[in-house]
C-alpha cells in the first residue's frame, strides 16, 4: 500500500517472486466503469462513498476467490472529496487471509516531484504530509484488526534496489 507517487507499482515490478501481483485500482476501475460509468482512474475516488463501498465489496469478493498467493497493490487511505476513506475496510479485510501489511512510502518532496513528473495522471493537489500520516494510522488499524505485522518501507530516490530488497525480505 502507499501514497500515489510513492512508487508502489515500481517496487512491485522489480520483485522476483512467485506471488501474483494484483493491482486493486485496475479491478476497481473495471467494476466502476461497468457499474457506474466512471471514465478514468482519477475519477474513481470522486464517486459518492456509498458507490465506492459497493465497488470495493465486489472487488474484495473477487479477491477472496483467488487461490494463489497474491500481493495486492493498493492505497491504504483514499483521499476523497469527503475525507480519507479506508482502502482496506474491515468488512473487506474479513474476506481475506492477510499475512503482512506493507506500506511503501517516500519523503514528501520526492512524492511531490514524482507526481509532478507523471504525465499519465490528472492528480488533484492534496496535502501529501497529511495523506502519509493518515496512511500510517490506517496501517496500524489494519494490523491490529488482522493480527498481521505492519512494515513500512521507504522507496527513496535512486534507492529502488534497497526498497525491493526490503520487500523481498518480508516475502520470505
Amino acid at each position: 500500500m502507499g501514497l500515489p507517487g510513492a512508487g508502489k507499482s515500481t517496487v512491485l515490478n522489480e520483485l522476483d517472486t512467485d506471488y501474483r501481483v494484483v493491482n486493486y485500482g485496475d479491478l476497481m476501475l473495471e467494476v466502476e466503469k461497468e457499474k457506474f460509468g466512471v471514465k478514468g482512474r482519477d475519477d474513481m475516488r470522486k464517486l459518492p462513498i456509498e458507490k465506492q463501498k459497493e465497488a470495493q465489496k465486489m472487488v474484495y469478493e473477487r479477491l477472496s476467490r483467488m487461490q494463489e498467493k497474491v500481493i495486492l497493490d493498493t492505497h491504504c487511505a483514499v483521499n476523497t472529496p469527503g475525507g480519507f476513506f479506508p482502502g482496506l475496510p474491515f468488512e473487506c479485510l474479513r474476506m481475506l487471509k492477510v499475512d503482512a501489511l506493507v506500506l511503501i512510502t517516500a519523503e514528501v518532496e520526492e512524492v511531490k516531484q514524482r507526481r509532478a513528473e507523471d504525465p499519465t495522471r490528472q492528480r488533484d493537489t492534496d496535502n501529501v504530509e497529511l495523506h502519509d500520516a493518515m496512511n500510517k494510522s490506517f496501517l496500524a488499524a489494519y494490523s491490529a484488526f488482522t493480527g498481521a505485522p505492519a512494515v513500512i518501507i521507504y522507496n527513496r530516490q535512486n534507492k529502488l534496489e534497497q526498497a525491493v530488497a526490503e520487500l523481498q525480505d518480508v516475502l520470505k
